[in-house]
């Protein structure tokens, strides 16, 4: 055990008597008479956004369902995340949950050496034909179609008389890095503006991480410099940037994976005023409607399953901001885009192998 992922000490969330240790630590001590359900993320909390979103979920678990329920947040450094996900899986966990797209490889290389356990991915396609190990369970969100309506929603706001908006059809759209999983948020989000008004111009960055919320104001700054009065971002902790540099700008902004309005309200005030909407990818609910599976004994392992508009597995919110900042007519050619799509009238683009 003389691993990186044992010498390293990484923050493991306090979730109903879950304490502060390493990944080791949590190998030796996990086991008792709950199931045990561990989250493991790449990075850390804080990024108000899809992590976080994925950390609610396992509280949500933790507070209403019998099991105990933990996050340990891997750190930044790649080379720590199959140790750690290995230590974890020689421990007693019952439930273990990776869920981004860059962790499902080591999942499905230790998975089957551990058919006593479960695992839970998210985000990651299978190869063309392939198949999850028997004791995998594997969430791919819809993220395109939730895309299409931020696009839409942008589209309109950009040749509206918004009070931010200005007279050019120019939106952006943010980045973490250029990887499938963004591409296809891209592909939905120019679809949809498309639909909307084909001269729309959305011009795109990559700021190739998703934890670094300077580099996200800087390449926001340069977009509404050029012209952009609405962007939108999918970058993670990065994006937190983009919704700093709408406010500095006095711009609009969309926010992904969590309500980003809604988290950011109280503590940053201007920040959350220009957030006209955030596209949701409810990791929340889906971890937590996992949970409840295996409790059930109705997880479909070995499969993977998308979560789309129709399952609740993505959307856009429509909280108080939204509706404050959105013409009414506007918002009903928006619930109109959403049946059409729900009813097959419009096939969002995507660019995963699905």
């Amino acid at each position: 055990m003389k691993t990186e992922g044992v010498r390293r000490l990484v923050s493991l969330l306090l979730l109903a008597g879950c304490m502060t240790v390493s990944p080791a630590f949590a190998q030796q001590t996990a086991g008792g008479g709950k199931v045990r359900v561990v989250l493991y993320i790449p990075g850390g909390l804080g990024d108000n956004a899809y992590l976080d979103s994925a950390h609610r979920g396992m509280v949500k678990a933790a507070e209403e369902l019998d099991v105990i329920a933990c996050t340990i947040e891997g750190g930044y450094h790649e080379p720590n995340w199959r140790p750690d996900i290995l230590l974890l899986a020689q421990g007693g966990w019952d439930v273990i949950v990776a869920a981004t797209w860059d962790l499902a490889g080591y999942v499905r290389e230790i998975a089957p050496d551990h058919p006593e356990k479960v695992f839970i991915t998210c985000e990651a396609p299978l190869e063309s034909g392939g198949r999850n190990p028997d004791n995998v369970y594997s969430i791919l969100f819809v993220q395109n179609e939730g895309a299409f309506l931020a696009g839409a929603l942008a589209a309109m706001v950009t040749t509206s008389d918004m009070p931010k908006a200005n007279p050019e059809k120019v939106i952006g759209f943010l980045g973490g890095r250029n990887i499938p999983v963004i591409n296809d948020f891209k592909a939905g989000y120019i679809q949809g503006a498309g639909y909307i008004d084909p001269e729309v111009e959305v011009v795109v960055s990559y700021a190739g991480t998703f934890a670094d919320p300077a580099a996200g104001r800087e390449m926001a700054l340069e977009q509404y410099a050029r012209g952009v009065d609405i962007a939108f971002n999918a970058a993670g902790e990065t994006g937190l940037g983009l919704l700093e540099a709408a406010a500095e700008v006095d711009r609009y902004a969309i926010g992904v994976d969590s309500d980003q309005y809604s988290l950011l309200e109280d503590s940053e005030p201007k920040t959350a005023a220009g957030i006209v909407t955030s596209m949701m990818k409810n990791v929340d609910r889906a971890l937590y409607r996992a949970i409840e599976m295996y409790l059930a004994g109705t997880l479909p392992l070995g499969e993977v399953e998308m979560l789309g508009l129709a399952e609740g597995g993505v959307g856009i919110a429509y909280n108080e901001n939204y509706h404050k900042l959105v013409p009414r007519e506007l918002h009903i050619r928006i619930l109109d885009l959403e049946d059409r799509i729900l009813s097959g009238l419009i096939t969002v683009d995507t660019a995963m192998d699905r």
